[in-house]
C-alpha cells in the first residue's frame, strides 16, 4: 500500500496541489483513488426523433483519497456532449478535460461513458498529454459519473438550458510520468 507521503507526491506532480520537493524517477507509475464533485451547465437540443444532445461543460475540484481523508488536488474543466435517447433514458457521452495545477502546468484527458440520463454512467478516462512538468503524461482508468441536482429552463425553439451536479469517481487512476 502506498504511503500518504507517496500518494501526495505522485498526485501533486499530476495536478500541482501539493508542492513536490523532487521530480519523479523515469517512467514513474502509480495507481490511486480520486473523486471530484462537479457542476455542469449547458444546453440540450433535439437532434433526431430518438435523440437529444446536451452540449456544455462540467467543472470541479479533484480530491485524492488517503488514509487521512480526502486531499484537495486541483481543478478540472471538461467541455462535453451527451447524446440521450428520450424514450428509454440511455445516454452516451464524450468530452475532453483539462486539469490545472497551481503552477500553471496542465494535464489533458479524454473522458467517455455510457449509462442512464440523470442517474449516471460508467466509462473511461485517458490522459492524452500535458504541459510543462506533465508533458508526456499517460495512463488513466475507469470512471463512474453520478448525477444529482438538476435544473431545467426553456427558451424558444428546441433549446433547453440545463444545470446539474454530481460526482466523478476514479477507483483506479493510473498515472504514468516519463
Amino acid at each position: 500500500m502506498l504511503s500518504l507521503t507517496r500518494i501526495a507526491t505522485v498526485f501533486g506532480l499530476l495536478i500541482g496541489a501539493i508542492a513536490a520537493s523532487s521530480a519523479p524517477s523515469a517512467a514513474d507509475e502509480q495507481t490511486i483513488k480520486a473523486f471530484a464533485a462537479w457542476q455542469g451547465r449547458g444546453q440540450m437540443f433535439d437532434t433526431g426523433p430518438d435523440r437529444t444532445t446536451f452540449v456544455g461543460s462540467f467543472t470541479g475540484m479533484i480530491f485524492v483519497e488517503t488514509e487521512k481523508g480526502p486531499l484537495d488536488a486541483g481543478l478540472m474543466v471538461c467541455p462535453a456532449f451527451v447524446d440521450v435517447n428520450p424514450k428509454d433514458g440511455t445516454q452516451e457521452g464524450k468530452g475532453r478535460c483539462t486539469i490545472s495545477a497551481k503552477d500553471g502546468s496542465r494535464a489533458y484527458a479524454d473522458i467517455a461513458c455510457k449509462g442512464v440520463h440523470l442517474v449516471g454512467c460508467d466509462g473511461d478516462f485517458t490522459f492524452t498529454g500535458g504541459t510543462e512538468r506533465f508533458a508526456g503524461i499517460t495512463g488513466g482508468g475507469p470512471i463512474t459519473i453520478g448525477s444529482g441536482l438538476q435544473e431545467i429552463s426553456t427558451t424558444g425553439g428546441n433549446i433547453v438550458h440545463e444545470s446539474a451536479g454530481g460526482i466523478i469517481i476514479w477507483p483506479k487512476l493510473t498515472i504514468k510520468l516519463p
